[in-house]
């Protein structure tokens, strides 16, 4: 089976800006700025006393470019460079598991590690109805606002995604294995259809002409495909077939669409 793009990842994690931190920083300079004493009192510049080391380094760095450290997250790389006020933005369909799932997924990882072993297992799971985008901060609450009219008419729908299959984001930097829709596909086309019509509002890049919507189970630094398919392939597709209530356990009621921008989460609720 041929591997297909990552659909809606970013190599990138997320931004966690905080407008907080700019007001406090100015109120923080303004202090600093009046030398701590009343405007009647204030010492000529040349009798001014020093600044204290703790209070000079209370705000260091918070200025300077943001520094992208890959070993802080895994080794993954930046898609778009970190820009103050700049919010990174995901829509998608969170991915309800069960026990049995997480069974079945401590079943095909140890399988997959044995080719491959740097893989790591996901922290949480979903289908992912658009790209990692940016957005301005100003902009999120609009954003939102109007992916909610666009879902406000959408019925819940079950799906099934039952069929493995390896992606790699559009760079090829990192490599999942997932689970691929089988039932399902045209519910997740029309929630893309209206989610792009947002992204278009926005001027913001919408989704892959011919999407591939899954489950990403786990994944690893680089361009895996090599090792993951082929006979990989077929062993992890064996377990799925093979798995007891494998049908049952896969089928999935969609009841909500998610956005994510930079640590702020907005649910919408499926009729």
């Amino acid at each position: 089976m041929s591997s297909a793009p990552l659909v809606g990842y970013s190599s990138s994690g997320s931004e966690d800006e905080d407008e907080a931190e700019a007001e406090a920083e100015a109120a923080a300079q303004a202090r600093l700025g009046a030398g701590g004493c009343p405007r009647a009192q204030s010492p000529l510049p040349s009798q001014r006393l020093p600044v204290p080391d703790s209070v000079l380094h209370m705000f260091l760095g918070t200025e300077e470019g943001h520094e992208d450290d890959s070993a802080k997250h895994g080794g993954r790389v930046r898609t778009f460079p970190h820009e103050r006020g700049n919010w990174a933005t995901h829509v998608y369909v969170p991915y309800e598991t069960t026990e049995e799932f997480l069974d079945l997924l401590d079943t095909l990882l140890p399988c997959a590690q044995t080719h491959v072993p740097r893989l790591v297992r996901m922290e949480a799971f979903h289908l992912s109805l658009s790209q990692s985008v940016v957005l301005r901060h100003h902009w999120i609450l609009p954003f939102v606002q109007a992916l909610k009219d666009r879902m406000a008419s959408f019925q819940r729908f079950f799906f099934t995604a039952n069929r493995v299959k390896i992606y790699t984001n559009q760079e090829k930097t990192r490599t999942f294995v997932g689970l691929e829709v089988t039932s399902g596909h045209a519910q997740f086309l029309d929630l893309v259809s209206e989610v792009d019509r947002v992204m278009e509002e926005f001027d913001l890049t919408t989704f892959y002409q011919e999407p591939s919507f899954h489950v990403s189970l786990a994944w690893c630094v680089g361009d895996a495909r090599p090792q993951l398919e082929g006979q990989c392939l077929r062993e992890l597709q064996k377990i799925v077939d093979e798995f007891e209530d494998s049908e049952m356990v896969l089928r999935v009621h969609a009841e909500q669409v998610r956005c994510k921008s930079g640590h702020k989460f907005f649910s919408m609720p499926l009729k």
